[in-house]
């Protein structure tokens, strides 16, 4: 005996004419849906495109001695804005790298005249300890003792 001989033909049947879906209920069924898509734009979809509108503003402004992060994550300082899409970055002393500007993420500082009539104190240096000379082994070149 099959297991569909015990579920009566009844149940599978609509009991009178189907009745037609009014706009209201489908309103009423769509409604969640289009609440979960409004509160996903206005919490991330749009202050996404501010930020990335924002980005594309401070980019276009770009200058020289801005403070930038990339997106492998090398901070460093504008040195020279060589074309439209590409900037020489300092990130070390003595060592400048080309960067595409699309790959600038972020801005730290911005750089800005000096407000105390060119009287500027670097405030890192003056704290600085001096460096420690470093101790020569007693062999002299600093190769193993023979």
């Amino acid at each position: 005996m099959s297991l569909f001989g015990f579920i009566p033909s009844a149940y599978a049947q609509a009991a009178g004419a189907p009745a037609q879906p009014g706009i209201t209920d489908m309103l009423q069924q769509f409604a969640p849906l289009i609440f979960i898509v409004a509160i996903f734009y206005f919490l991330l979809i749009r202050p996404q495109q501010q930020k990335t509108k924002q980005l594309k503003a401070q980019l276009s402004q770009l200058r020289r001695g801005d403070g930038v992060v990339t997106a492998g994550g090398i901070i460093g300082t504008v040195a020279r804005v060589v074309g439209d899409d590409e900037v020489a970055v300092d990130i070390a002393e003595g060592v400048r790298v080309r960067v595409v500007r699309s790959t600038i993420t972020g801005i730290m500082s911005k750089s800005e005249a000096p407000a105390d009539n060119g009287k500027s104190v670097d405030k890192d240096d003056s704290d600085a300890k001096p460096a420690r000379k470093r101790k020569e082994p007693a062999g002299g070149q600093g190769g193993p003792a023979a």
